[in-house]
């Protein structure tokens, strides 16, 4: 007998009208430059400062720049790297004052994040199904939620599948937002087969020409065997229903813990096979250099930023819209 049940009406909601061009880029930068307030308050006043001093670029202003960089939680590694680059175009050329400087990180920046991107894979028939994997704490389920709403806001229907059946409360919290989101969630009793959940999602989902399935997975480390058997076993049965599937892994991690989450995500993205990062609390740090670090040292991209507290407040990843609200 199945423990598992339906949340919401039986009806798919109303798709909302997707946003116009114009607004929804406009909309972004504004939104995107309020998020990354503290770092630019910090990383764009010494660029400022050290732009205003350079007439030449020289090595000192190179260290000044390297500090600079590393106080924003760009990493040591991926400083080192924008770094060599500057150096190698000053010995071919003279940089000429700050202004140029900047110029040329803005480049760097924007080529870093932009490295790792790949195209988003899209199955032949719906559903395209996106597991969302990630410690616990990092705002894995609250994204689960908003993705659903971004989803509607292209135009596109969207189902939740509650499949982290092991933290106390994690059903319930996704049900809030998947009546926020006004979609329709699969669910199961706590405790329950998070595979089983997962197969009748991705049933109901198909039954229902559902364009995205999100599925809510376990907050794990890549040392719980145990957790970790059972995301292989969800994939396998995801591949198994729907050819390519999952089409998108993302790992879901929280701005706020900087290099050490970057440690977590190192050792977790080999296990779990993630194509793609959520960024959350970018709007809580002045280190949301992180961003740049995840793309060189991981080598994914960054494919969502949370930037706040409600429904809208995901917003899709651009590396010059990051890089331009950053610099300036």
């Amino acid at each position: 007998m199945s423990f598992t049940t339906l949340f919401g009406s039986t009806q798919e909601p109303d798709k909302p009208e997707p946003d116009e061009p114009g607004e929804k880029k406009g909309g972004f930068f504004s939104r995107m430059r309020q998020a990354v307030t503290r770092t630019r308050e910090s990383f764009s006043a010494k660029i400022a400062d050290l732009a205003a001093m350079t007439r030449i670029v020289d090595e000192a202003a190179l260290e000044e720049l390297e500090t600079a960089l590393l106080t924003s939680d760009i990493g040591v590694p991926t400083t080192t790297a924008i770094l060599d680059a500057l150096r190698d175009r000053a010995r071919h050329e003279v940089i000429e004052g700050g202004a140029e400087l900047r110029r040329l990180l803005k480049e760097q920046l924007v080529a870093i994040l932009e490295a790792p991107r790949r195209p988003i894979p899209s199955p032949d028939t719906p559903p395209k199904v996106t597991f969302l994997v990630g410690v616990n704490g990092t705002g894995k389920t609250t994204s689960s939620g908003k993705l659903a709403a971004w989803s509607r806001s292209q135009g596109r229907s969207a189902l939740l599948c509650a499949a982290d059946t092991f933290r106390a409360a994690a059903i319930e919290q996704l049900e809030v937002w998947a009546s926020r989101s006004g979609v329709e969630m699969i669910k199961t009793r706590q405790g329950g087969d998070p595979s089983a959940v997962l197969y009748d999602s991705i049933a109901a989902a198909k039954a229902r020409q559902i364009d995205d399935l999100f599925v809510d997975t376990a907050g794990r480390l890549h040392t719980k065997s145990s957790l970790m058997d059972e995301l292989d076993k969800m994939r396998r049965i995801a591949a198994k229903l729907i050819p390519g599937a999952p089409h998108e892994v993302l790992l879901v991690m929280d701005a706020t813990t900087g290099q050490n989450g970057l440690e977590q995500a190192r050792q977790f993205t080999g296990s779990a096979g993630v194509t793609g990062i959520v960024l959350t609390k970018l709007d809580g740090t002045a280190k949301g250099g992180i961003a740049v670090a995840i793309a060189r040292e991981l080598d994914l991209p960054v494919r969502f930023v949370g930037v706040g507290e409600k429904m809208e407040d995901l917003l899709e990843f651009s590396a010059p819209d990051f890089v331009e609200s950053l610099l300036g």
